[in-house]
């Protein structure tokens, strides 16, 4: 069979005869940035399975970096389930300009653009296929005037599926953490995760285990409520980095139900801090 069926001249078609073929060159995928904004650090947050806390790390990462002083933005890539401008306390619409859709800012400066400052209605449901779905993605990229950003964080819904998919082919993600939480089917959460990103050549910048522990109040012991953590061994499998275990705190859940997640001072990512800056 010959080494290229869609070469006009297929019939004859050899390997020698293929070098420099046109149709051999690879095509880029990524979407063109938008002109008038300049990004330096792509950062996707992926999780495996749902429910393991991916949109509260993903703001936690965007805080401690605007805390230090970067310019921080958070792309929502959860389409049917955003939660991010709430958390920040972020609410109204955004606007188009020349350059432009203008993302809203949080309180602490982290420009943020959602599904949910498009809509009228915060509440009504997104009830769209995955080909709309992607290309709001890619609006939320191309068509957004972010400006001058050092770390873009994209909060991607969970699971390995279109819109995960659509942002390592279309944006140029520098890196990926992965949240998971310590139950006994973390690994192979994990594994999924790790390899659709060795599968679309996405370096794994380590892991984050949320729910890690419940300290007591009282006596500051940790309780392990989902179970003794294994996200030592995972990442040690794996190869990766651990970038944080992070606690069951009810003052967090409280401030990010009153969109003041810019007040947490979460203390537990220093070990991803380091690795973020260090791109």
């Amino acid at each position: 069979m010959p080494e290229n069926a869609s070469c006009s001249s297929a019939s004859t078609c050899g390997r020698s005869s293929c070098e420099g073929c046109p149709s051999k060159e690879k095509t880029s995928m990524l979407e063109e940035m938008n002109p008038h904004s300049n990004i330096k650090h792509v950062i996707g947050v992926v999780s495996g399975k749902g429910g393991v806390g991916k949109s509260f790390v993903t703001a936690s990462l965007a805080s401690m970096m605007a805390k230090a002083g970067y310019k921080v933005g958070i792309l929502d890539a959860d389409i049917t389930g955003p939660s991010i401008p709430k958390m920040f306390g972020v609410k109204g619409q955004v606007y188009g300009e020349e350059r432009g859709i203008v993302p809203m800012e949080s309180k602490d400066g982290i420009k943020i653009m959602s599904i949910n400052l498009m809509m009228d209605d915060e509440e009504a449901p997104v009830v769209w296929r995955g080909p709309v779905i992607a290309g709001a993605v890619k609006q939320f990229w191309s068509d957004t005037f972010w400006g001058e950003i050092d770390y873009l964080f994209v909060d991607m819904p969970p699971g390995t599926g279109d819109v995960p998919l659509t942002v390592f082919q279309s944006l140029p993600v520098n890196g990926i953490v992965i949240v998971t939480s310590p139950q006994e089917l973390v690994q192979m959460i994990v594994k999924k995760a790790y390899n659709m990103a060795n599968m679309m050549h996405i370096p794994v910048l380590g892991v984050v285990e949320n729910f890690s522990y419940l300290q007591c109040p009282d006596c500051g012991k940790q309780i392990h409520i989902f179970g003794e953590s294994k996200i030592e061994e995972v990442s040690n499998l794996l190869g990766v980095n651990l970038l944080g275990k992070l606690p069951l705190n009810p003052a967090y859940a409280e401030a990010a139900d009153k969109g003041e997640f810019y007040s947490i001072d979460n203390k537990d990512l220093e070990v991803a801090k380091e690795i973020l800056e260090r791109i």
